[in-house]
């Protein structure tokens, strides 16, 4: 019986999502919550992963209950409120997560190959600002944003993003499918200008370290080191090291799952 998981959590204090050898992840922390209430071992499979300090307004992932599985002394599978169990687990973790929903799905779907879309949120701002510097990156000097909508619009006409993936990984495929990539203005000084931006990308997939290569790429042309050719042959370069600097992950949110 499968399933899915909704939650959120705030990634400052984990070494990303998946389980690592040398540090708490999310991945751990929420099996460990499961397997102690469903009294059996808990493996669950995520969306995706994230990395070290990134957050998650909304991840999803999955977990499969078996009779066999079960303890004499645990209720039996049939028996299994999912409310209650939101309820639960939200006791129990720590503070920086937390849980939505869960729900009893198809056999056959799956948290991470069933997902259609996934959206991510990148926040900057351009002053100093002692509240901003946990969740937003601040950037010195001027960005002329136009030019970056402008190279944002460029990611929509191609799929093969190897500049903007973490090299030496055990990815298949560079190949995604980016429908939305654009930056938008939140805050506003005194004068009208825009002071807090927010990047949003979509894709079918990502690649890893991909969205925070793309702003640092996208922050580059900003600046006036690219032009929007350049932008384009960065990506048509198919190189790591044409790409700009990956940002910080404190500011990188995923935001969305789509099934």
């Amino acid at each position: 019986m499968r399933y899915f998981i909704t939650f959120s959590y705030d990634g400052t204090n984990y070494h990303g999502w998946q389980i690592q050898p040398n540090g708490i992840s999310v991945q751990e922390v929420l099996q460990k919550a499961l397997s102690t209430l469903l009294r059996m071992p808990i493996e669950v499979v995520g969306a995706g992963r994230t990395d070290a300090g990134v957050h998650a307004r909304m991840m999803v992932a999955h977990f499969d209950l078996n009779q066999q599985d079960n303890k004499s002394d645990s209720p039996t599978i049939s028996d299994i409120d999912c409310r209650q169990l939101v309820y639960k687990l939200n006791k129990i973790l720590p503070h920086d997560i937390a849980v939505q929903r869960v729900e009893r799905v198809a056999d056959d779907l799956h948290a991470r190959f069933s997902a259609t879309s996934r959206t991510y949120h990148y926040f900057i701002h351009t002053f100093k600002d002692p509240f901003q510097r946990a969740y937003s990156w601040q950037v010195y000097g001027e960005l002329n944003f136009e030019k970056m909508n402008e190279a944002a619009r460029v990611l929509m006409e191609y799929n093969d993003f190897t500049s903007f993936s973490k090299v030496n990984t055990d990815t298949k495929t560079n190949l995604c499918t980016v429908t939305e990539a654009h930056w938008d203005p939140l805050d506003e000084d005194g004068n009208g200008a825009a002071t807090a931006w927010r990047f949003t990308v979509s894709a079918n997939r990502f690649l890893r370290n991909m969205v925070r290569a793309i702003v640092g790429t996208l922050v580059e042309v900003g600046r006036g080191k690219l032009s929007i050719e350049d932008f384009r042959r960065v990506i048509e370069e198919k190189n790591r090291c044409s790409a700009g600097e990956s940002v910080p992950g404190n500011a990188l949110f995923l935001v969305d799952i789509k099934y």
